[in-house]
């Protein structure tokens, strides 16, 4: 089972170095360029399925971490 953690934990960190940088935005709200800030910005193609694969490996990571830890 440790095996699996190790592997997921990699599989994790390297979708989440995948990801587009979303805290541009954020960034702006501090200088006060605020034009961008509230701007509905979509997820699509591979954007959503690198968001939902991250959010699914973050539940098993999660998980997995939890039936060791009893």
């Amino acid at each position: 089972m440790e095996i699996v953690l190790i592997v997921v934990s990699i599989l994790l960190i390297a979708v989440v170095l995948l990801q587009s940088g979303k805290a541009e935005s954020a960034s702006g709200a501090i200088t006060g360029a605020n034009d961008s800030l509230f701007a509905n910005r979509k997820e699509r193609g591979s954007e959503l399925f690198i968001s939902r694969l991250t959010l699914a490996l973050g539940i098993v990571f999660f998980t997995i971490c939890l039936i060791l830890g009893f």
